[in-house]
């Protein structure tokens, strides 16, 4: 695809400005075309022309320029830019053209700033459409998220769009979110994309820290994978099941035409939410009232897909819908990590073990120990808080020891190692013995919870009274929460805390983790297994039911805030970043309710009206709003005409 094309047709003042939509199209192998043909390829351009100047002229558009083989027309409304596009790639399909000859074009559609210059356009946007339309292949039409924001709600009769995750686009700083517009009756199944790279196909999730150990586990998932259409990992919490499960997805993504796809189930509840999340995740939208079920196994039904579902154990009621979903779709496979199985027809459980621990009754070398996984991972956690850290004669009997009594959890494991700035592994030992041998007496938990549950108690304990009081504070989000949102929820002043040093305390502690989302900033997340520890001491605290109406409040104003800019040019950024609260804005709305808290819940489903249309969760939001509504108490004339 060349630099955008310069200019030849229109009067300048006929181009709309604004708020523009540029389509860019080009002829894919346009050289190869004109070897083959000769004279005979002017007659295939004319024609080409010809039928897109017709589509987008129909559709509203108007002509910019022409080069080469290169289009580019301009619409005042993204919805017509989508069907301009669908109507000449049809009249390309059905056109009669040589019997030597194959025609394919390629197109690329955003949404930007409409800047002109005498009787073109130039900036940003505009380049970024050229690299757009580069990015993909003959009969392919690609979409930028602004446009996509924008055209979704008003999409052609059958057209959905397909999410193709970021990618990096030459010239570009930062990474384009690409969606493929399919329509039944065109082409759909298309190679990679043409980008730099540096994108994620697989759509998993980052992770900071190197993989250690499990080659064995991750050798036989990868063999019962090609077999299995449900493969679910089971084990209890801190066995590292959501880790081996994203090393397994990535290490497999090759063999999935369609990609890979991570859908952490985590922050939800409802177990009729399990689905309409996974059609969230994969960009599909409910639409003209056919249920959100159908359209997902509509979409998966051809496709090679694998879906990475983490944190199933709360929601076993949807294993019916998600065993009706793998019938459905035969070339889709399902990667689950839970508690306990889902036990439903085809399933095949893995248990996933702890990780391999020293034998205690031999003496062993030090490479012996470095060889065990458990010994493995210690000594890496515990060098990235204290660099330098080793396996050494001195301290050798104490980390096998340290990881034999902690059974090779490797959340526990991960815990202990964390305090290596602080004690030496003889202290940490000594620490865990006290406080395991406390907990040694129940029955009714199995021996791996109780060494779970006594690593997170020690690693409590060992907080500053501050600390403590903000890591029960923190475990009131759901789905994390940004930096902003500690300050104000959690107020680490009323405790004459820094917000920065006890956030990083408890990041260095390993009892939080951090997430860098993309162009976004800086979010911070609990393990489930830590943020439910958290929630039981919030529970039994005196501070509960005040931390769960600060939270309801500050997500209300950040709904209410966001309503009137999502109608504005930064919609997709902004749309992207409320998806991102969404476990916490159904987390206050549910506190509502049960409190029997109207008002706030009423506003913050009011507020968030514009999100639940753009991003298709009328259901659930009238559901919540009917609950709402048959809750006693008065409300402001306006917020109930508003609901």
């Amino acid at each position: 695809m060349p630099d955008p094309p310069p200019a030849t047709p229109p009067a300048a003042t006929a181009l709309p400005t604004g708020t523009v939509t540029f389509l860019m199209s080009d002829i894919e192998g346009s050289t190869r075309l004109l070897q083959a043909l000769g004279d005979r390829y002017a007659v295939v351009l004319d024609d080409h022309y010809r039928i897109l100047i017709d589509a987008c002229t129909a559709a509203g558009g108007l002509q910019v320029s022409t080069e080469g083989d290169a289009t580019f027309f301009a619409f005042p409304e993204a919805p017509a830019a989508l069907r301009a596009a669908i109507g000449a790639q049809r009249s390309i399909e059905s056109h009669p053209w040589p019997s030597d000859a194959t025609v394919r074009v390629r197109m690329g559609i955003h949404t930007g700033d409409g800047r002109k210059m005498g009787s073109t356009y130039v900036g940003l946007d505009v380049h970024r459409v050229a690299r757009i339309a580069g990015a993909g292949h003959g009969g392919q039409i690609l979409v930028s998220a602004a446009t996509r924001a924008l055209a979704e709600r008003s999409l052609p009769e059958g057209a959905e769009l397909q999410d193709l995750g970021q990618h990096r686009l030459k010239d570009l700083d930062a990474p384009e979110h690409l969606f493929q517009l399919l329509v039944p009756d065109l082409p759909s199944d298309f190679p990679p994309l043409g980008s730099l790279g540096g994108g994620r196909s697989d759509h998993l999730p980052a992770q900071l820290t190197s993989f250690v150990g499990r080659d064995r586990e991750k050798r036989e998932l990868l063999e019962l994978l090609p077999r299995s259409q449900l493969l679910t990992l089971t084990g209890p919490g801190g066995t590292g099941k959501t880790r081996l499960s994203l090393e397994v997805a990535a290490a497999a993504s090759d063999a999935f035409d369609n990609g890979v796809w991570f859908i952490s189930l985590s922050p939800i509840t409802d177990p009729d939410l399990v689905i309409p999340t996974i059609a969230a995740t994969l960009g599909l939208r409910e639409g003209r009232g056919r249920p959100i079920a159908n359209i997902l196994a509509d979409h998966l039904r051809d496709r090679s897909v694998l879906l990475v579902l983490d944190n199933f154990e709360q929601l076993m009621p949807a294993a019916t819908s998600v065993s009706d979903l793998v019938r459905a779709a035969p070339r889709t496979k399902l990667l689950v990590s839970s508690r306990e199985a889902l036990r439903v027809m085809g399933e095949q459980e893995f248990p996933v073990p702890p990780l391999a621990v020293p034998d205690r009754a031999s003496e062993l070398r030090l490479e012996d120990l470095r060889a065990a996984d458990s010994v493995a991972l210690f000594v890496q956690r515990a060098s990235l808080v204290q660099p330098g850290f080793d396996l050494t004669a001195a301290n050798a009997h104490a980390v096998a020891e340290i990881c034999a009594r902690l059974d090779g959890l490797p959340l526990a494991i991960e815990l202990a190692a964390a305090r290596v700035r602080l004690f030496e592994p003889a202290d940490i030992l000594a620490r865990l013995d006290r406080r395991l041998s406390f907990l040694a007496g129940g029955r009714d938990v199995s021996e791996r919870q109780r060494t779970l549950r006594g690593a997170i108690d020690w690693s409590y304990e060992l907080l500053d009274e501050g600390e403590q009081v903000l890591f029960r504070r923190l475990s009131t989000f759901a789905g994390g929460c940004t930096f902003e949102a500690v300050q104000v929820v959690c107020r680490p002043e009323e405790l004459g805390l820094e917000t920065v040093d006890v956030v990083s305390a408890l990041y260095d502690k390993s009892l939080l983790r951090r997430d860098n989302v993309l162009l976004a900033g800086l979010r911070f997340t609990m393990l489930e297994t830590i943020r439910e520890y958290g929630l039981e001491l919030l529970e039994v605290s005196s501070e509960a039911a005040d931390m769960r109406r600060r939270h309801a409040q500050f997500f209300v104003e950040l709904a209410e805030t966001a309503a009137e800019p999502l109608h504005g040019p930064g919609q997709q950024q902004l749309l992207d970043a409320l998806d991102r609260e969404m476990a916490n804005f159904r987390a206050a709305i549910r506190w509502a309710i049960e409190a029997q808290e109207v008002e706030p819940g009423l506003r913050l489903v009011v507020a968030l009206k514009t999100f639940w249309v753009f991003r298709n969760h009328l259901r659930e939001a009238r559901h919540l709003l009917a609950e709402l509504l048959e809750l006693p108490g008065r409300l402001p004339t306006t917020l109930r005409a508003a609901a």
